[in-house]
């Protein structure tokens, strides 16, 4: 998990679900205020949502942070940053209607488009 500073944190989606579960089982080298650091954190970036493997756990954690986060509950004001390659509808048939509504009404969607600068480096590399 890469911190920034003290109030940012940056992690993929796969890398961030998998480490929450290490915390949640004991696993050894697990950062065990994991997930409270990722409720309270100022400035939180999850990249990539909708590369990991989704379950019913993932999906709960997923709305737990969400929500959290939304509602203050932390007694904070925190704000989220989300990249993805999904849809708004592809959201809502993957992590429910309950998630997609709260992503829908509460952040701001931007699309980027271009040519993929991972593509045209290799095209560059092995012509």
């Amino acid at each position: 998990m890469l911190k920034l500073g003290k109030t940012v944190l940056y992690q993929t989606a796969p890398v961030m679900f998998d480490e929450i579960n290490d915390a949640r089982f004991g696993k050894e080298n697990a950062q065990m205020n994991l997930l409270e650091n990722i409720l309270t954190v100022d400035l939180l970036i999850i990249d990539d949502l909708g590369t990991e493997k989704i379950s019913d756990s993932k999906i709960e954690k997923l709305f737990t942070i969400i929500n959290t986060r939304l509602l203050n509950q932390n007694h904070k004001v925190t704000k989220t940053i989300i990249s993805t390659n999904l849809t708004v509808d592809e959201l809502f048939k993957i992590y429910t209607n309950r998630i997609g509504s709260r992503l829908a009404g509460n952040y701001r969607f931007l699309r980027f488009f271009g040519d993929d600068l991972r593509l045209k480096k290799a095209k560059k590399e092995f012509p």
